[in-house]
């Protein structure tokens, strides 16, 4: 387990705020285990496929690492209505897979994106998808399907872990914008994780400055990670100042 297969920094255009670069830290990992997997995301890493990353620009903090605290979240009347809206939702909790019906929905919602927020449109197909979110799953990977009926019509990638829920990606058909179907995921995760005795949901970066990152703040009380530690490193997470 743990076969460290590449490590690596590039450096890119910043994918969270226009007109500044971004350096990242990459590490491809092979069978990483649970306990490896939750040593990283609690020092700020996130996980796609078999591919761990995390932002390490020098002179920028705009990324902040964030999770949700399970113990102390209550849910607001706005969001028991939501959860209540969503009653007829079926989910489905399983491991990851790739179909033709994953790829209609990720490409419908992509294609929304680029008209609602000027997102880049994406080329995918089953084996890329598979590639970023499938592989690597190992023991801790899952996906959360929603049907209307038999409707396909959103997808939560999450990874359980033994302390908490490590959200990786969601999406969701926009027909069914009305439902509020991405705050509905989130509620999901910590009412799963209050269920299960879980303490965080990890919501990877929090960026004020990017809409599509910002409304990871709404979720309240949430902790912040100071920095970026080291993986021989104590992680030191801090309580919200604004909550």
């Amino acid at each position: 387990m743990n076969h460290l297969l590449q490590e690596c920094a590039l450096s890119e255009e910043c994918s969270y705020i226009p007109g500044r670069n971004q350096t990242t830290h990459y590490k491809i990992i092979q069978e990483c285990d649970i306990e490896y997997n939750e040593h990283l995301i609690e020092r700020g890493w996130r996980r796609f496929g078999n591919m761990y990353f995390r932002p390490m620009c020098e002179g920028c903090s705009a990324c902040e690492s964030i999770k949700i605290d399970v113990n102390n979240y209550t849910f607001s009347k706005s969001e028991r209505r939501v959860i209540k809206k969503n009653a007829n939702i079926k989910t489905v909790l399983r491991r990851p897979t790739a179909s033709h019906s994953h790829i209609a929905l990720f490409e419908k919602y992509h294609n929304y994106m680029h008209d609602k927020r000027g997102w880049d449109k994406q080329s995918i197909n089953i084996k890329n998808y598979y590639m970023s979110f499938v592989n690597g799953y190992n023991e801790y990977g899952y996906e959360v399907l929603y049907f209307d009926e038999d409707k396909l019509i959103a997808i939560d990638l999450i990874d359980i872990l033994p302390n908490g829920i490590s959200s990786i990606y969601f999406y969701y058909d926009p027909d069914y914008n009305y439902l509020s179907l991405g705050k509905f995921s989130m509620l999901r995760q910590i009412s799963y994780a209050k269920a299960n005795n879980l303490d965080w949901i990890y919501m990877g970066y929090y960026v004020k400055e990017c809409q599509s990152l910002a409304y990871k703040g709404d979720y309240t009380p949430f902790l912040t990670l100071e920095g970026s530690p080291k993986e021989s490193d104590n992680p030191l997470w801090l309580e919200d100042q604004e909550g």
